[in-house]
């Protein structure tokens, strides 16, 4: 059998193979120390300058795809053949939370299933909010917004968006509170709290509005798939103060402007189904 031999060559090619795939790993991925970029707009590191934070940030600034938009009902385009958004997640999934400085992110260890977007396999990785909502509808701006974010083997995201006006409790949330207040003076410390179902988080319904666009935050990637329901639920003003409270980063906010949609297109699926 034929050794191989570490040369200076190959072993400068092999730590620059390690550079770039590192590097392209940390430019597609949220970060998890949001303590850079602030969402005051009067800030020299608000939303408007995030792409002169880091050169990998500058998707933030220069991008043709990013999110989160508003969605006008003149854009939409009403479609049947997308199908309905099927959830196989893991009903005994080991979650940690952690307040990452703008908004508290609930991990599942190890994924929690997945969701199938046009034939690839997207797992489910974490779930975050913001408050208020970061996509409108028609203009209006919700109270609060979570996102489901998914990943393929292929380094590629998919986010699923619900938003949330005042009402009645959402009972997920209701499951983590004793959890977000554990948390509510804290940064970068990542809390068990056990098995969390993600099949908990209810939809309400099976429209739903898909386009592709971007992260929300740093650094901005962008062919982020993106399917955000159509219903819109509901929490009270306890469930959203908790939210911002828990983070602690003394902003009243932690959404993104709407961005330029660019003539992207932006499709509702509506089922052919009567009773739908």
């Amino acid at each position: 059998m034929e050794t191989f031999k570490l040369t200076k060559t190959n072993k400068i090619f092999f730590l620059s193979f390690l550079f770039l795939t590192n590097a392209f790993i940390a430019t597609c991925h949220e970060v998890d120390d949001e303590s850079e970029f602030s969402y005051d707009r009067e800030s020299e590191n608000g939303p408007t300058h995030w792409g002169e934070i880091h050169p990998e940030w500058k998707l933030c600034n220069t991008g043709k795809l990013q999110s989160p938009i508003d969605l006008l009902n003149e854009r939409v385009e009403v479609v049947s053949h997308l199908g309905r958004l099927h959830r196989s997640y893991k009903t005994t999934s080991y979650a940690t939370l952690l307040n990452r400085g703008h908004d508290m992110m609930l991990r599942w260890e190890g994924g929690a299933g997945h969701i199938v977007i046009n034939g690839t396999k997207y797992q489910l990785n974490q779930a975050h909010w913001h408050s208020p909502s970061e996509h409108t509808i028609n203009g209006r701006r919700f109270d609060l917004e979570v996102h489901l974010v998914h990943e393929s083997e292929d380094g590629k995201t998919a986010v699923v968006g619900i938003m949330y006006k005042i009402g009645r409790a959402d009972s997920f949330l209701s499951m983590i509170e004793s959890d977000l207040k554990a948390l509510a003076h804290t940064k970068n410390v990542e809390r068990k709290i056990g098995i969390i179902d993600p099949k908990k988080v209810k939809l309400g319904s099976r429209k739903y509005y898909r386009y592709i666009g971007s992260l929300t935050v740093p650094p901005c990637t962008q062919d982020v798939v993106w399917t955000i329901v159509r219903k819109v639920r509901t929490v009270t003003k306890e469930q959203m103060k908790l939210i911002r409270e828990a983070v602690h980063d003394e902003s009243e906010t932690n959404s993104r402007p709407v961005q330029a949609t660019n003539k992207r297109t932006i499709r509702l699926y509506r089922p052919n189904d009567p009773k739908e």
